[in-house]
C-alpha cells in the first residue's frame, strides 16, 4: 500500500511537470515557428532553445512514473497507453491526472478496507 501510494505521488508531481513543459513547448514553438514566419526572432531563439530538450527528458521521467504507478496498480493496456499519450497531449496531462489520483485513491482506500478489515 505505501509503495502504491508513493507511486501515486510521484506520478501526480510528474504528470503536472510534464503538462506545464509540455505548454511551454507549445509557446516556444509559436514563437519560433509561428511569429518566426513573420517576424525575426532570431534574438529570442537561443533564450528558448532548452525547451524541447527540457521537455524531452522530463517526458522520459514521467513516463518511468507511468510504468511504476501502472505496475503496481494492476490496471490495464488501454490504461497506460492513455497515460503515456497525456503526456504529449496538451493539456490532456492535467485532467487525466485527476481522474487517476481519484481511482488510485479509491482502489487503495477498498484495499486497506479488505486488508485491514
Amino acid at each position: 500500500m505505501r509503495k502504491a501510494r508513493g507511486a501515486v505521488s510521484r506520478y501526480r508531481f510528474m504528470a503536472l511537470v510534464t503538462g506545464a513543459m509540455l505548454l511551454v513547448l507549445c509557446v516556444e514553438m509559436g514563437i519560433k515557428y509561428g511569429v518566426g514566419a513573420v517576424t525575426d526572432v532570431s534574438g529570442v531563439v537561443p533564450f528558448i532553445a532548452w525547451v524541447p530538450f527540457a521537455h524531452g527528458w522530463i517526458y522520459v521521467l514521467y513516463l518511468v512514473t507511468v510504468a511504476d504507478l501502472w505496475s503496481k496498480m494492476r490496471w490495464g493496456f488501454g490504461r497506460l497507453v492513455t497515460m503515456v499519450l497525456a503526456g504529449v497531449v496538451p493539456v490532456m496531462s492535467f485532467v487525466l491526472e485527476r481522474k487517476v489520483h481519484a481511482e488510485a485513491g479509491t482502489k487503495l482506500a477498498a484495499l486497506e478496507q479488505r486488508y485491514l478489515a
